[in-house]
């Protein structure tokens, strides 16, 4: 069986630390390659040391020394940096799999044009079980239509620099969908003093940010005298470098393409 060989972005964060020990442990995967930004700390270190297994990968800051010896490159950086990686890798012909979040609608529209050279996907959350809630939002929007009020509570830890998170933008965006609305419209992100009666059309949404949360969301429809509550609460980031992990699989043998997470479960 070929292996995968893969590449993982910011190796010494704590999403890249999940997804080497997840690599490391799969049969039919192996590390390539690991990246940082210059001037990081962590350059020249043995990646598997930082989940104690060292594998003999030195971390590094050369992204295209890196990107040649790998097949598929995890990116769960920043916007401008997924971006400079995404040339590279379309340059050589490297999948992708990326699960960066707070990409404007220029970035997007940048990713969907890579993807007509490479195969991607693109998806604001890798786990399974939050994928699965997608499809679940989706039939209960759909059944609970007229007479209950839409509101998405997200909880994340403090280091997280976008808000809302892109899961709960996803999770709204599937339910305005399924309700006949563009959620552009009927968002509303915050709320403070005199606001008036709540619009039967809003979807609203509420941010906590603190500790070490790894990330909790809840969508609620409230309806009169009861209320309906989908939830989706991560106790680590393995979920989400598991599922990065099946998305590669997913792309192997794809000769370009832009997919996401319903795509690689076949819950379309």
């Amino acid at each position: 069986m070929d292996k995968i060989r893969f590449a993982v972005a910011g190796a010494g964060g704590r999403m890249g630390r999940t997804l080497i020990e997840a690599i490391l442990k799969a049969s039919d995967a192996e590390l390539a390659g690991a990246l940082e930004m210059s001037g990081s700390p962590f350059i020249g270190k043995d990646a598997g040391e930082l989940v104690g297994a060292p594998c003999g990968v030195a971390i590094s800051d050369d992204v295209e020394a890196t990107l040649a010896k790998a097949d598929c490159l995890i990116d769960f950086t920043r916007p401008e940096g997924t971006l400079r990686h995404m040339e590279v890798c379309r340059r050589r012909g490297v999948h992708m799999v990326i699960g960066t979040t707070g990409m404007n609608a220029e970035q997007k529209l940048a990713v969907q044009d890579a993807a007509r050279d490479i195969p991607i996907v693109f998806a604001p959350n890798m786990a399974v079980g939050v994928n699965l809630v997608f499809k679940l939002l989706d039939t209960a929007a759909r059944i609970l239509d007229d007479g209950y009020d839409v509101e998405i509570v997200e909880a994340h830890h403090r280091h997280k620099v976008d808000a809302p998170s892109g899961t709960a933008l996803r999770m709204g965006e599937v339910v305005a969908a399924a309700l006949g609305r563009s959620l552009d419209d009927c968002a509303v992100y915050g709320r403070e003093g005199h606001t008036g009666e709540r619009p039967a059309t809003q979807i609203g949404f509420a941010t906590v940010r603190g500790g070490d949360i790894v990330g909790d969301h809840t969508v609620l429809f409230a309806g009169t005298g009861e209320r309906v509550e989908i939830a989706h609460k991560a106790a680590s980031r393995m979920p989400y470098a598991l599922g990065s992990l099946r998305a590669a699989r997913f792309l192997k043998g794809k000769a370009a393409g832009l997919f996401d997470m319903q795509d690689v479960l076949g819950l379309r």
